[in-house]
């Protein structure tokens, strides 16, 4: 089962122009319900280039190495391009991945 905030290496190969690429840990945004039932999931990948003034960018650490979670690179893939469950974030790092999500794609002001 995947599950939601699982943090899973994912081939993300070939990108299209400014899609981030290679075999890279990815964190799982999409519902539990949705993953069970579906081919694809909805992720957004973690990247060690980091850019601290991104407000689309929510840092983390996984297994002892510094990241940023890529929210401006959220997407669906196909769950044949999981190659393995590495992590999870922690509760607090949920409610802020959910609460940057909401910043960045709901309708302001409502």
């Amino acid at each position: 089962m995947i599950e939601r905030y699982g943090i899973y290496l994912a081939d993300l190969n070939p990108p299209r122009g400014a899609e981030i690429a290679k075999t890279r840990p990815v964190v799982v945004v999409s519902q539990n319900e949705m993953n069970r039932f579906l081919d694809t999931v909805v992720v957004c990948p973690l990247t060690t280039k980091l850019h601290a003034r991104w407000r689309s960018r929510l840092p983390c650490r996984i297994k002892g190495r510094l990241g940023e979670i890529a929210v401006d690179q959220i997407r669906a893939i196909s769950k044949v391009r999981l190659k393995k469950h590495i992590a999870r974030l922690d509760a607090k790092e949920a409610a802020e991945l959910r609460r940057l999500i909401g910043e960045m794609y709901a309708e302001p002001g409502v």
